[in-house]
């Protein structure tokens, strides 16, 4: 078939979906997206392709699709995607920001599609590997894991428990053993998964990361506990199924990993992709601890006790690479105290980690030698370590009946050799010199107190995402549709290709689809103005407060509070007289779940529930009709002003003749801002109003061009009272 047949065929297979779905409406906006979707990847060339052998350079097509709230995406990528994949023999692989939206493709979206495509397909939800149990750690902590004949086994897990509990108190020890055994049960009663996102109530990370199926610490199928394996169950079912549903983080840290299919010959679909450019930064940020060191010795001990009964050579240079290290990072914290000492100890009063940029990248003299040594050092140490995995891998394969044995002697190196290749990692960024004119890496140390312990850490980031992405994703991609209901910002794509790394690619194309809802009957929005200036922190939430608390008095039923800084939301909590404490649902005061259960049990009784919630309560939820009337935007979302990447960043603009604040800042909270108020109309039938307390919207250039990126609500101002 020619690009066109599949594109036509494609988006047959649309209409008939809409067409055999009863009670759906067409909707034109969709149908275009779904147009799109099939021309893109009609035109994609997939899989290996010999130039040399005269076979035409390979075809990338890559569309950036905005689709407003109600469009009814999902459907629209969904059905001409997976009707071409398999007209053309390839398969589907959706990646999307969050755990919700997999899970709602997985359970909802995709069962109802696969009844009414004529052609069966299978789908599958993946995860990285560390969201699922790994049995033998389970076991072993839950003390239900069989004794082993080898002591030095025993001493291993032995020691690395006691290290643990030597830091908690008797009863948390002995809780979590009680959990960890009622996990085991559970699991092996076939009630559970050995998925932690299907857990009734997701456990601590700290607890969590015991059991975790890390990759480091896995033998595969060498493993005795490989026939039981959640994660590798999970992986059988991806090699069957011709629709993947994965994240952006999974997506990203498995590049050239083969857990997900070959992006030159799969079609690509990024859901939610405005999360995508933060995401590659997450991802290709680093950091190391200076101050806890104990886990070196432990690695050495294990290494040189384990590489002895292999009889690996490479061993006899760890006690000197362990030793420097251990000595190295102890010397990187003093000379990091001398020099930046002072400036963090004055933020020890501020809400998280003390933090201190190094301007321009630029690290002082007396790191570097430091962090050169470092770098050798844990480049050497890391070899040994190789060694003796491949020693191990290598008795596991010749000796299966000691599986058990050898499984936990490799586990027990690579729970701590992640930490050395972190270290490794982050000592090499630190170093990276940029050359004139080039981008610098943002480079900053923090100090916090856990505990008994004052930690000092080094920490490293690329500063564009589009660089990134544009290096490790869009280079091996051929097919790809990006969406998400704020792609554009303050009324353009530009801000958004920038940061995807799609600027100037040829391949890509862009279409904003509008939502179908008529905001201006349906919504409200209120520039509710105070005299105070938002830049005078004390005055302007004063006021606001005081605007914000007659406001929600008024609420009949759903409402939602969106502050910028925990420190605002705690004055507004604060302040609320004693009639409304009852009405009111504070994020992290209960689970994300039973808070919003909570609040859907009172809207349903006819009772008045407002959430007062943050960043991460500013998307994604979905509160239709009365369970969100109100929406109430207590300042512009600015990003906050000590990001260190965001800093440097900005830094690097203003080097090179740039205005960070119109370049950056403002298209960034332009999309952040969208997000917070599309709280608020859900459906065709809702009518809701957006309160915006901050007078910079309507009375700065900026803010005007903030308000091009709105749904088109009608607008009333309020002056103060």
């Amino acid at each position: 078939m020619s690009s066109a047949e599949w594109a036509q065929a494609a988006l047959q297979s649309f209409d008939a979906v809409v067409q055999a779905t009863p009670g759906f409406r067409s909707r034109g906006g969709q149908r275009r997206m779904a147009e799109q979707v099939a021309h893109t990847f009609s035109h994609a060339t997939l899989g290996k392709v010999d130039e040399e052998a005269g076979e035409a350079a390979p075809t990338r097509s890559i569309a950036v699709i905005q689709a407003g709230t109600g469009v009814g995406k999902s459907l629209a990528y969904c059905a001409p995607a997976i009707a071409m994949a398999l007209s053309r023999g390839t398969r589907v692989l959706i990646s999307t920001a969050t755990v919700a939206l997999q899970e709602q493709l997985v359970h909802k979206d995709l069962p109802a599609l696969a009844k009414l495509l004529p052609q069966p397909f299978k789908f599958s939800l993946a995860k990285g590997r560390g969201r699922y149990v790994c049995k033998l750690k389970l076991d072993r902590l839950a003390g239900t894991g069989e004794a082993s004949e080898d002591p030095m086994e025993d001493d291993l897990f032995a020691e690395e428990e006691a290290a643990a509990r030597a830091k908690r108190p008797r009863q948390e020890t002995e809780a979590r053993i009680q959990f960890y055994s009622a996990m085991s049960q559970t699991l092996a009663q076939g009630a559970w998964d050995g998925d932690r996102d299907s857990l009734d109530t997701p456990p601590e990370p700290e607890v969590w990361s015991a059991v975790a199926a890390e990759g480091a610490s896995c033998t595969g199928k060498h493993c005795p506990a490989f026939s039981q394996c959640t994660y590798y169950d999970k992986r059988k079912e991806l090699v069957g199924a011709q629709v993947i549903v994965a994240n952006h983080d999974l997506l990203l840290s498995s590049l050239g990993a083969r857990v997900l299919p070959e992006l030159d010959n799969c079609l690509l679909v990024l859901d939610e992709a405005h999360h995508l450019p933060a995401t590659a930064l997450d991802q290709f940020s680093c950091s190391m601890d200076l101050s806890r060191l104990t886990w070196i010795e432990r690695l050495a001990s294990r290494g040189l006790r384990i590489g002895a009964l292999l009889e690996v050579e490479e061993i006899a240079d760890i006690p000197k690479h362990s030793g420097q290290l251990r000595q190295t990072l102890q010397d990187l914290a003093r000379i990091v105290m001398d020099v930046y000492g002072p400036a963090l100890k004055s933020q020890r009063d501020t809400w998280g980690p003390a933090r201190v940029r190094v301007p321009r990248g630029e690290l002082p003299e007396p790191l570097l030698a430091p962090l050169g040594l470092l770098s050798a050092s844990a480049e050497g140490f890391l070899e040994a370590l190789r060694a003796i995995s491949k020693a191990l891998r290598a008795e596991m394969r010749d000796k299966p009946d000691e599986a058990r044995r050898l499984s936990t002697l490799y586990a027990q190196i690579g729970m701590l050799a992640p930490r050395l290749e972190e270290l490794h990692t982050t000592a090499q960024l630190l170093l990276q010199d940029a050359p004139e004119g080039a981008v610098p890496a943002a480079k900053w140390f923090t100090l916090e107190v856990e505990g008994d312990f004052i930690v000092v850490k080094a920490h490293a980031s690329p500063i564009l995402p589009g660089t990134t992405l544009r290096n490790h994703l869009w280079s091996a991609v051929r097919g790809a549709v990006l969406t998400s209901a704020t792609l554009t910002s303050c009324g353009h794509f530009e801000f958004f290709l920038r940061e995807s790394g799609l600027h100037g690619d040829a391949a890509a194309t862009t279409l904003e689809v509008p939502s179908p809802f008529d905001y201006a009957a349906q919504g409200t929005l209120i520039a509710a103005e105070t005299r105070a200036d938002p830049k005078n922190a004390a005055q302007f939430t004063a006021e606001m407060v005081e605007a914000l608390l007659y406001d929600i008095a008024n609420v009949e039923y759903g409402a939602l509070v969106l502050f910028t800084s925990r420190e605002q939301m705690r004055q507004a909590v604060d302040a609320l007289p004693t009639a409304m404490r009852n009405v009111v649902l504070v994020q992290n005061a209960l689970p994300r779940t039973q808070l919003l259960k909570r609040h859907r049990e009172r809207v349903a009784d006819g009772l008045p529930s407002v959430i007062f919630g943050m960043q991460s309560f500013g998307e994604g939820l979905d509160l239709p009709g009365r369970l969100c009337e109100s929406v109430f935007i207590t300042k512009l979302p600015f990003a906050p002003p000590d990001d260190p990447v965001g800093e440097a960043r900005a830094e690097w603009l203003r080097a090179v003749g740039r205005d960070p604040f119109s370049e950056l800042v403002v298209p960034a909270t332009a999309i952040r801002l969208a997000q917070w108020v599309g709280r608020a109309i859900r459906t065709e039938e809702d009518q809701a109003h957006v309160y915006c307390y901050d007078k910079r919207l309507m009375n700065t250039s900026y803010g005007q061009r903030l308000l091009k990126g709105l749904p088109p609500f009608a607008l009333e101002q309020r002056k103060p009272r």
